[in-house]
């Protein structure tokens, strides 16, 4: 059974769970979207969850935007809290079956990953500092594993 995580807002406008079968809040993402609305210490973090399991609350106080990316709108849903701003989720056309819930907005103890794969460096802030572990991996761009891949490979895949 995946683990259930659940999440909210600053101002407790909004709640929201979902199954995960891959909890384990490893990517630090660097690039301008991601820092820009939702990072901490210049990055943000995402996990994956099943959009079949996404239960919401609140769902009125739920606003979208699409980031333009090279002058075109992208197809990156991203979820926030109209009242307080917070970043929830992101999700993707293409993708329709996942969610990509912020870390910061689950409210869940998330297990501590063994190592971080740190991505989009090349779009850091140039204030930004990374803290690389000695297991860490560094990518310019993005890494070749998938977040399914990456914990299926460290045996952290929950059934």
């Amino acid at each position: 059974m995946p683990m259930r995580l659940e999440g909210s807002c600053r101002c407790g406008a909004v709640k929201f769970s979902l199954g995960s079968h891959t909890p384990y809040p490893y990517q630090r993402c660097y690039c301008s979207i991601c820092r820009k609305s939702a990072g901490g210490g210049g990055y943000a973090i995402n996990i994956m969850g099943d959009a079949e399991t996404l239960k919401v609350q609140g769902r009125r106080a739920i606003r979208k935007w699409h980031a333009m990316i090279d002058g075109e709108e992208g197809s990156a849903e991203r979820h926030f809290c109209r009242h307080c701003g917070t970043p929830l989720w992101v999700s993707d056309e293409n993708w329709p079956e996942l969610i990509h819930p912020f870390a910061q907005a689950i409210d869940t103890p998330l297990p501590q990953p063994p190592a971080n794969v740190h991505l989009l460096l090349r779009d850091k802030a140039p204030w930004v500092e990374p803290q690389i572990g000695p297991d860490d991996e560094r990518y310019e761009g993005y890494p070749a594993l998938s977040i399914e891949d990456w914990h299926k490979r460290r045996g952290l895949w929950i059934e």
